[in-house]
């Protein structure tokens, strides 16, 4: 067994435990009958949160892996370079919407937090189309 691909599949998949964590807690967030209790909001947050983590994490470990099995990270460009940007940016925004919407949820009216969690969302949409241009262009 190769070990850099076992590498690269076992981040892909914490990758794509992300990808769904900040896409269906988004979801949940913005449109079942989380949104109107408290408790399960909270926990909503933190899984979406946590998920843009693991984005973030995992997708810094797939440089990591190419750098370390080869010297250098791995050639992009054009679409490619644009995408991954992207992704960055949306799990930048992510991040930053989620913990705002950890710390102040409780102060926020439900319009405010309904357009938190509609945010959440598009950010995890565009990642997620991002990631196939990134996939196929690279």
């Amino acid at each position: 067994m190769n070990t850099q691909d076992l590498a690269y599949a076992l981040t892909q998949v914490v990758h794509n435990f992300g990808a769904v964590a900040v896409t269906a807690g988004a979801a949940g967030g913005r449109w079942t009958q989380a949104a109107t209790e408290p408790k399960r909001q909270r926990r909503l947050q933190w899984l979406v949160l946590g998920g843009w983590v693991a984005q973030i994490l995992s997708g810094a470990t797939f440089g990591g892996i190419s750098y370390a099995s080869f010297g250098q990270f791995p050639e992009i460009h054009g679409i490619a370079v644009a995408a991954l940007r992207l992704k960055i940016t949306c799990a930048v925004a992510g991040v930053s919407v989620s913990t705002l919407l950890l710390a102040r949820a409780r102060a926020w009216n439900e319009t405010q937090r309904s357009h938190a969690w509609s945010a959440l969302l598009g950010f995890a949409a565009i990642a997620l189309c991002a990631a196939a241009f990134l996939r196929w262009f690279s």
